[in-house]
């Protein structure tokens, strides 16, 4: 299937990557023939150069490159913090109306085993700013509580740490929903068992700013939610809680 390119010229490819899919195959999923880089491949004809990622699970923005030079170029601008990204996201419980995430994260290195991740080296700085814009509570009981309460959230992380905003929200003890590693599998299963054809990882790379490595323009992309999230927020309106204090 095509994806859906949100810009492209000479020298630069965005497109609005489809949950479930990789962005390239890895050594724990060698065999799988689908994923980002092959697509683009297909489709463009051309060979394309990854510059950042997002995690399976992950909908939205993700650019590449058509030359090695402009993927590097560009990918320093995302390891300096130099580009702009919003991402939207639904967790577990009621948040505060905005904050600031200020907490340090290990780097996550691949490996094969059980576990797929295994943390390596210090812990580096890493912050993720949060808004919410709506709260929910379900009448669903969920583990030990007689309602099931979520919050829908715009999140914009100031680095790119591996699984930050995953592992960001479950140290204020609201994982996301849909999140098989860090996630609350009692919410999962609630979710699961209510939305099962729109069950996934609520969490979707919306909008990313960056400079143009060869123009020297701002770039502002934006990628739409897929038909799993806005099912689920439709549903979720029936049950929006009073206006955030």
């Amino acid at each position: 299937m095509s994806l859906e390119i949100l810009f492209q010229d000479e020298h630069l490819i965005a497109v609005n990557k489809p949950a479930g899919l990789l962005v390239h195959r890895t050594e724990l999923a060698k065999e799988e023939e689908d994923a980002v880089v092959q697509r683009l491949r297909d489709q463009t004809g051309q060979w394309v150069f990854p510059v950042h990622r997002l995690d399976r699970g992950t909908s939205g923005v993700l650019v590449m490159a058509f030359s090695p030079d402009i993927a590097r170029q560009l990918a320093a601008q995302f390891a300096e913090s130099q580009t702009r990204k919003t991402y939207h996201c639904l967790v577990r419980g009621f948040c505060d109306k905005s904050g600031v995430i200020d907490y340090p994260l290990a780097k996550l290195n691949e490996k094969k085993g059980r576990s797929r991740f295994k943390i390596v080296g210090t812990e580096k700085a890493a912050e993720t700013s949060f808004l919410s814009l709506a709260q929910y509570q379900l009448p669903v009981p969920v583990s030990r509580y007689d309602n099931t309460r979520l919050s829908w959230l715009e999140v914009t992380p100031k680095q790119g740490r591996t699984h930050q905003i995953r592992r960001h929200f479950k140290h204020q003890l609201h994982p996301l929903v849909g999140d098989s590693r860090y996630g609350c599998r009692h919410i999962n299963k609630v979710i699961k068992d209510i939305w099962s054809e729109d069950y996934r990882l609520m969490l979707h790379a919306s909008k990313l700013e960056f400079t143009h490595p060869a123009t020297k323009e701002v770039k502002m992309l934006n990628a739409g939610f897929d038909k799993k999230i806005t099912t689920v927020l439709d549903r979720l309106s029936a049950y929006r809680y009073e206006a955030i204090c």
